[in-house]
C-alpha cells in the first residue's frame, strides 16, 4: 500500500506535464514584435529587442500559420485520340426519270416512260384518207375526174387484203414530278392488293416491279 502511494505521487507530475505539453500545443503561439525607431526617425520592425539608443515598441501578435496544404488535384485522364472522319462520300443520283400520261382513242388513260404511246394499226380512211385498193396506181384518174389521184403502190404500207392502212400512236403528256411520284405509290398499292391471291409465279413479277418502283421512289421522289 505504501509502494502505491509512492509511485502514484512520482506518476502525478509526469501527467501534469504531459496536460501542460498538450495544451501548449493546442493553444495558439504568440510572437512579439519590436517597433524601432533610430536617431534619424527611421522606423524598423523586427522579433528582437531595440538597440540601445532606439525608441522602442513592442506588441504581441499571433504567429502566423502556414494554410495547410491543398490536396493533390489528380491529372485528367489522358485523352483518347479521336478516330479520323472518314472521306467524304460521293453519290451520284440519276436524274428523275419523266412520266407520261398517254389516252387511247376510247378514252382509257395509261402510263408510259417513253411517251410514245401504244401502237396500233388503222385504215387510211379513219385519218380522212380516201379509200382505195392495191391496184390503183397514178393516171387511172385520167379522163375520170371524179376519181382522186392516189399514191403510188410502193409509198402505201398496204396490209394484205385489208386495204390501206398505218401504224398510229396514242397521244401522251409529260406529267408533273408531283404527280409521277404519287402514281408510282399508287401503283405500288396496286401490286401489294394483288400480291396477296397471285399465284408464286405471279409474285415474282410483283416483287420484281416493285423492287424498280422503289428504287425510283428513292431517286426521283426523296424516298418511299
Amino acid at each position: 500500500m505504501r509502494h502505491a502511494a509512492a509511485f502514484a505521487a512520482c506518476l502525478l507530475p509526469l501527467i501534469a506535464d504531459g496536460a501542460w505539453a498538450q495544451a501548449a500545443q493546442k493553444a495558439p503561439a504568440t510572437v512579439t514584435v519590436y517597433r524601432c525607431t533610430n536617431a534619424a526617425g527611421k522606423v524598423s520592425l523586427q522579433d528582437a529587442p531595440c538597440a540601445k539608443g532606439q525608441g522602442q515598441q513592442s506588441r504581441e501578435m499571433l504567429r502566423p500559420v502556414d494554410a495547410p496544404a491543398r490536396p493533390a488535384v489528380p491529372a485528367p485522364p489522358p485523352v483518347a485520340p479521336s478516330a479520323p472522319a472518314p472521306p467524304p462520300r460521293t453519290v451520284y443520283l440519276a436524274p428523275p426519270r419523266p412520266m407520261y400520261e398517254c389516252i387511247t382513242p376510247e378514252g382509257k388513260r395509261y402510263t408510259s416512260d417513253d411517251g410514245r404511246g401504244n401502237p396500233r394499226w388503222v385504215p387510211l380512211w379513219t385519218l380522212g384518207y380516201p379509200a382505195v385498193r392495191p391496184h390503183s396506181v397514178l393516171g387511172d384518174n385520167i379522163g375520170h375526174p371524179d376519181k382522186v389521184v392516189r399514191p403510188p403502190h410502193r409509198d402505201v404500207n398496204w396490209p394484205v387484203a385489208t386495204g390501206g392502212g398505218t401504224w398510229v400512236r396514242d397521244d401522251c403528256a409529260m406529267l408533273p414530278p408531283r404527280e409521277a411520284c404519287a402514281r408510282l405509290r399508287d401503283r405500288r398499292s396496286e401490286l401489294r392488293t394483288r400480291f396477296f391471291n397471285a399465284q408464286e409465279k405471279e409474285r415474282d413479277a410483283l416483287r420484281g416491279e416493285e423492287r424498280d418502283i422503289n428504287a425510283r421512289l428513292d431517286n426521283d421522289c426523296g424516298g418511299r
